[in-house]
């Protein structure tokens, strides 16, 4: 599995890898997250406002910063 936060880098940004992180470790999933900053690719993906997170290419939130506990039911039902 293939975990994307997508973002230039901003506080909010690295919030939401953070809070991805934490949601893999405590749903004990392994996974690689891979931080998208190109402005290219995130508009190629159809992510208007960003922090936005995909998980394998599919973009599931953009706009917000997910609590862990909000991602880890999209990580289980991707698995």
């Amino acid at each position: 599995m293939i975990i994307q936060v997508l973002g230039a880098g901003c506080p909010k940004c690295r919030m939401l890898e953070e809070q991805a992180r934490l949601a893999l470790a405590d749903a004990n999933i392994d996974a690689e997250i891979v931080k998208v900053t190109d402005i290219d690719t995130i508009m190629e993906m159809g992510v208007m406002m960003t922090p936005a997170l995909a998980i394998d290419g599919k973009v599931v939130s953009s706009g917000k910063v997910l609590k862990k506990d909000q991602i880890i039911p999209m990580l289980q039902e991707a698995e």
